[in-house]
């Protein structure tokens, strides 16, 4: 069952981090507009498209991602006081309350939706250039597969923790540096217990 948690985990990361390229496409679409706007006083007329269209697909694609990492947004003020199991039946009921059905509408209005667009080539109405914007539309479909892939890998990991009352090991990648210091003041002071018991073995 960890071999199939983790596969799901890794080809979440995969996409994630494959579509995270599109920060430094952002970035350089951002940083030239602001160079020819200010330096040069030749505004182009793309700049704004392409940072919204990346900005866009990085945040729906990064959603598996992040749904792996158990990075999402949780109003854990009670949350992280209950029991791992408690937690772990909370976090079954809602996904099939809420997040499933969401998610399955999504893939379903998606694809009629990005069809749509591909059948007469959209362009943005919004764009002077004419920008194309069907490739955009697509991405909410593919999207959405893959939070309901890792979904299910989640909806795995809550039966196990509910029948053993811990849950399954993640994998882990990035942590915010607040969340890294905390680990390594952790791991010092285990460092420092096992030290102390064995010195105290040793008096005795």
């Amino acid at each position: 069952m960890d071999k199939l948690l983790f596969f799901v985990d890794r080809v979440s990361a995969w996409v994630g981090k494959a579509f995270a390229w599109c920060i430094l496409i952002m970035t350089f679409g951002v940083s030239y507009e602001v160079f020819v706007r200010y330096v040069l006083s030749s505004p182009t007329d793309w700049a704004f498209d392409l940072s919204y269209m990346m900005y866009g697909t990085l945040f729906m694609m990064a959603g598996a991602y992040t749904l792996s990492r158990d990075g999402h947004v949780r109003g854990d003020v009670l949350y992280r006081l209950w029991p791992k199991r408690l937690q772990a039946s909370i976090e079954l009921v809602l996904y099939f309350l809420f997040f499933f059905p969401g998610v399955s509408a999504l893939i379903y209005a998606g694809i009629d939706y990005a069809g749509e667009s591909w059948s007469y080539r959209e362009v943005s109405i919004f764009s002077p250039a004419g920008f194309p914007i069907y490739q955009f539309k697509t991405i909410m479909p593919i999207a959405a597969f893959f939070l309901f892939l890792q979904g299910i890998a989640q909806v795995i990991r809550c039966i196990i923790c509910i029948r053993t009352g811990d849950w399954p090991a993640r994998l882990h990648d990035v942590e915010e540096m607040e969340t890294a210091l905390v680990h390594q003041a952790e791991r010092e002071r285990e460092r420092e217990m096992q030290q102390a018991s064995m010195l105290g073995g040793e008096e005795k």
